[in-house]
Order: structure tokens, then sequence, then C-alpha cells
């Protein structure tokens, strides 16, 4: 098997060497070899990484994707949390929605004022109750 040189994993997985230094640093990936100074990876590396950023996209912290790779780094999906967080993405697309909505309205409304259109006020309760509910 063919081992890949940092610098063209950097280029096929589109992450800077420096992330994949630091990657490898914390354990999520890991090194075989030395080209000189130059880190070499083997090929499943590529899938791991796909993987590490498919988990960054859904909102996981590095902690939490170290947990899902063996100590061989193949992949051990927790379906149970993947649920939970799809369930979590589902609610924040709902509330993504329900915004972006009401800032159409509110850029289109009638009213004299921001101040006297009542799904603007509504827009700021909400804003002050989801920064209140963010603190906790």
């Amino acid at each position: 098997m063919k081992l890949i040189d940092i610098g063209e994993l950097s280029r096929r997985s589109g992450v800077p060497p420096s992330t994949l230094r630091y990657y490898e640093e914390i354990g999520l990936i890991q090194s075989v070899a030395r080209n000189g100074l130059r880190r070499q990876f083997d090929p499943p590396v590529v899938t791991q990484l796909a993987l590490i950023l498919l988990g960054k996209m859904a909102g996981f912290s590095l902690e939490d994707i170290k947990t899902m790779f063996a100590k061989d780094g193949t992949p051990q999906l927790p379906r149970g949390e993947l649920h939970l967080r799809a369930d979590a993405l589902d609610e924040q697309i709902r509330d993504l929605t329900r915004l972006r909505d009401a800032l159409r309205h509110v850029a289109d409304c009638p009213a004299e004022t921001h101040m006297d259109c009542p799904k603007f006020k509504r827009l700021m309760q909400f804003a002050s109750r989801s920064a209140r509910v963010g603190k906790r």
C-alpha cells in the first residue's frame, strides 16, 4: 500500500497541513512513517478525515469525534448520538426558518416603523428569550 505524504493528504482532503499535524497531536489521525521531516499516512486516513469533517459540520466537538474511531482508526459511529444530533439539527432548522420568515416579514412590513410591527416585537422577545436560555 502506497503511503500518502502530508502535502498530498492536505490536497486530497482540503485540510491544511497544520490542522493535520494538530489532529495527529490530539490522536484523531496517525502518521505511520516519515520521509525526511514529512509525515506519511496510510490511504484510509483520507476516509477518516472525511468523517471528521462531516462530524464537525454536524456540530460534534473534536473530542466527541475522537470517540467515534477505534484505536485502529475504523469508524465506530454511535447511532444513538447521531439520532440526538439530527434531532437537535431539526430544531435548529425550525428556529432558523422562523427567524428567516420573521426577518423577511419585518423587511417588507408596511408599518411606519419597525417598532409598530407586532411581528418585529415578537422577534425581539424571541431573541431575548434565546439569549437567556443560551446563558444557562
